[in-house]
């Protein structure tokens, strides 16, 4: 299987200009009056980790979200597919706290209800807005959480093996482990061989990239900051955490290290 990489951005003109599959979240876009026209295939994220980080809840109605998905779809074109909005499971956005220098308002919910949420609210964007190319997202934390929620979509009528594409939700945070492969191998075993992973990085892709068919990830901005200063060559800007430049070389290097031997690297070259 041939892994489809997603480069993750928070720079909506790049759409005009950088010509690879970008994965760019509702929250950049929304108050763009004027969007830019995609040269390449993209993919919407819902924002829903900033809504649940910082709210411990959605405000957003799905009639709203609706909207800017038709309107993001017609003006920018090339919309590959929408995220709904779903409720990750992750302890940390379940519980609230601080994790490194972010706050976590909390949900106070429970696992179930986080999966009984995200599978409502893709029954309700799929009937209101079939026209739109929302995918589900398969939430949890342990093994038999995810499965859980398979079982939840079947209950609700969604065939998650039928699906074009299915999200695997709250791995970003531990994309390399055992833990998350054994989630996605137990999830092939069910039928779903179409998945996307959030936030899937190079360790992660090394390890499971063969069973998935999409993959994003944003980490070129957070090493970009981490280096803290500008090594692409421009004067315009004392860090590389915003710079189209950068990002590239960096997505090529993830290609180039993952080598031609592995399954993963045909991924995105058919793409790019």
């Amino acid at each position: 299987m041939r892994t489809r990489f997603l480069l993750g951005c928070h720079q909506p003109g790049w759409l005009r200009t950088a010509g690879v599959p970008l994965f760019i979240s509702d929250t950049r876009l929304r108050d763009y009056r004027n969007l830019p026209r995609a040269i390449a295939p993209w993919a919407l994220d819902s924002g829903g980790f900033t809504q649940l980080q910082q709210h411990g809840r959605w405000t957003i109605p799905a009639g709203d979200y609706i909207a800017r998905v038709r309107r993001y779809r017609d003006e920018i074109g090339q919309l590959d597919w929408a995220a709904p909005q779903d409720w990750m499971a992750e302890p940390i956005i379940r519980t609230g706290g601080r994790l490194g220098t972010q706050r976590f308002a909390g949900t106070g919910l429970t696992v179930a209800e986080h999966q009984r949420r995200t599978v409502r609210n893709f029954v309700e964007l799929r009937d209101r807005a079939p026209d739109l190319p929302f995918i589900p997202v398969i939430q949890g934390h342990t093994k038999r959480d995810y499965l859980a929620c398979v079982e939840m979509y079947e209950r609700a009528g969604i065939d998650l093996a039928t699906e074009r594409l299915v999200g695997v939700g709250s791995v970003c945070r531990r994309q390399a482990t055992t833990d998350v492969h054994t989630i996605i191998e137990a999830l092939h075993q069910k039928g779903l061989t179409r998945l996307h992973g959030y936030g899937v990085k190079t360790n992660g892709l090394r390890r499971y990239g063969h069973l998935l068919h999409s993959a994003d990830s944003m980490a070129w901005s957070y090493s970009a900051r981490r280096e803290g200063r500008t090594t692409c060559g421009s004067t315009r800007h004392s860090s590389c955490a915003n710079c189209l430049t950068y990002a590239l070389r960096w997505r090529s290097r993830v290609l180039q290290q993952l080598g031609p031997a592995q399954s993963v690297p045909n991924e995105i070259r058919s793409a790019a």
